[in-house]
């Protein structure tokens, strides 16, 4: 069972310090830039703009602001229809090709690729056991201390669940070509926007100011980049692992999307609201994807 004092704000703020001074000397350093093959700074770049997104939905609890429950769960419906389609066309096709491309026979690669996406499933549920968020957000007539604890499990699992999506788009770019890794991660970015949002809402329906509230739901997206990173390092290490990753990629995103996003879009009771807006996701990005492919 997680405790609560290990999300301490002190803590969280030494990481955000820590975060900050790497990102400086990035920049700052244009010659490692230089050094990166091109999907890893690909992936870096794309991890970044779905950090950026994650910021972004910040913004509303920054400026004591706020969007209605049918516009934030047509938010979520639609990112979750983006990602849904953009697994699909960008992970799951790509991973059979990629497989039948290394000599495997069409059942072969079909079965392989499943396995691929039952493994990439587990392996969430599994860093999903590390952080218990069902009902975080429930029960708000709780005293003080239960409200605190949600509100810290809560960002936790955020950050646990951003893994698999930066992991998901560094494999994109080490494996599919760029324009679709650009439309899988366009799809991440847009279901971070209120995803974001959430994070900063529940810190600030605890008790924290709105500047500490927001600085930490845009913490939450900074494993997006290093998620990234290391999935495009490691199709980079070994072209091998390229249908595997984008199978066990594509298992991630599924779960998160049945398990989170879908849920959470239906939470309110906005049912027809959130099917709506993840069909038109599901059809944009559909069109894009194959349009540009």
């Amino acid at each position: 069972m997680l405790r609560s004092s290990s999300f301490t704000p002190g803590r969280l703020l030494t990481a955000a310090l820590i975060v900050g001074l790497c990102a400086l000397v990035l920049v700052r350093s244009p010659g490692v830039l230089a050094a990166m093959p091109p999907p890893v700074y690909h992936a870096l770049m794309g991890g970044l703009w779905a950090a950026a997104a994650t910021a972004v939905g910040t913004l509303p609890v920054l400026l004591s602001q706020s969007f209605s429950a049918r516009t934030y769960d047509a938010a979520l419906g639609l990112g979750g229809g983006i990602m849904l389609a953009a697994t699909s066309f960008s992970l799951v096709l790509p991973a059979i090709a990629a497989s039948k491309g290394a000599g495997s026979t069409p059942m072969a690669a079909s079965l392989m690729v499943g396995g691929g996406i039952l493994i990439g499933m587990l392996i969430v549920m599994l860093l999903e056991r590390l952080v218990r968020s069902d009902n975080v957000l429930d029960n708000t007539k709780s005293d003080n201390a239960n409200t605190l604890v949600r509100a810290w499990l809560f960002v936790g699992a955020v950050a646990i669940h951003n893994i698999p999506e930066g992991m998901a788009i560094g494999v994109g770019y080490a494996g599919v070509d760029l324009s679709k890794a650009n439309a899988l991660t366009t799809g991440i970015a847009i279901q971070d926007i209120p995803e974001g949002m959430v994070v900063a809402m529940a810190l600030r329906v605890a008790g924290y100011g709105r500047l500490f509230s927001a600085a930490l739901g845009t913490l939450s997206g900074v494993v997006e980049p290093i998620g990234a990173v290391i999935g495009a390092l490691l199709i980079e290490a070994s072209a091998a692992l390229l249908p595997w990753g984008l199978a066990g990629a594509a298992g991630a995103m599924l779960y998160v999307i049945c398990h989170d996003v879908v849920p959470e879009a239906q939470r309110r009771g906005n049912y027809g609201t959130a099917s709506f807006s993840l069909v038109i996701g599901f059809i944009i990005m559909m069109v894009l994807d194959t349009a540009m492919g």
